[in-house]
């Protein structure tokens, strides 16, 4: 098994989890209510505060703030909770928050996730598996996140916002309304400017599925995407195609990002 690290610099308070082989660098601070899994290393000068769970060989590097009160004017001391996952990159300055009251308590965030330098993720959002937030991307209260999903550095998603699996976020975009699974996303004001096709085949994704879905893209362009949905949904369709169309009709109240 491999040994627990603690630099004699570091601030462990009474109560906090510590799991086997965790290295906690020199001017970490872990807060009492925090766990720590197997393997998990603060590289240094890291804090972590609050009702805060960390996944097993998970990395946060210098200087990120995880758990802190969330940046809501709402917030009013209340227990909430944040989890993060297995084997994240969690590199400099990332800010990372607790949920809050009014939007269930907790923030998760999934495995083999690498979010780089000065990201954000607010209060209530949903992280999922392998997502990639660039450079300075910030997510905003109470989003959703699939899946597979990359931002591009400087980009920001208005709180509420749901992003489906495998979707690309060019860079510098400003994501105001949610984006279909496999969707491509770019603009100072962003607009659907197709799929993300280096996704789908870096994922093997057959030529026909991909036909398939650009069929029903080109459909969904037509008209209301969830009018456009609800008759493509009652026709025979594929897997990916369903998961389009199940997002589109899933619970939601903003509209679509669409062509420009």
């Amino acid at each position: 098994m491999a040994e627990t690290l603690i630099h004699p610099s570091a601030i462990i308070e009474p109560g906090a989890e510590i799991g086997q082989g965790v290295r906690i660098g020199p001017f970490c601070i872990v807060g009492p209510q925090v766990r720590l899994a197997a393997g998990v290393e603060l590289k240094s000068h890291v804090v972590i505060a609050g009702d805060t769970s960390v996944g097993e060989d998970t990395v946060i590097y210098p200087f990120a703030s995880i758990g802190h009160d969330p940046q809501d004017l709402k917030f009013k001391g209340e227990h909430t909770r944040l989890e993060i996952g297995a084997r994240n990159r969690i590199r400099e300055y990332v800010t990372m928050q607790p949920g809050t009251e009014g939007g269930g308590g907790l923030t998760q965030v999934g495995d083999d996730g690498l979010f780089m330098a000065s990201c954000h993720v607010a209060h209530d959002c949903r992280i999922g598996n392998h997502v990639v937030l660039v450079n300075s991307v910030a997510v905003a209260g109470h989003c959703v996140v699939e899946d597979e999903v990359i931002v591009g550095g400087l980009s920001g998603i208005h709180q509420f916002v749901r992003i489906g699996r495998g979707a690309m976020i060019g860079a510098l975009s400003m994501v105001t309304a949610d984006v279909i699974p496999h969707g491509l996303v770019q603009g100072p004001r962003a607009h659907l400017d197709g799929l993300n096709l280096v996704g789908l085949k870096r994922r093997g994704t057959s030529r026909a599925e991909i036909a398939e879905l650009r069929e029903v893209l080109a459909r969904l362009h037509d008209g209301a995407f969830r009018d456009t949905a609800r008759e493509l949904s009652s026709m025979d369709r594929g897997a990916m195609v369903g998961e389009v169309l199940d997002f589109i009709l899933g619970p939601s109240d903003r509209s679509f990002l669409k062509p420009a």
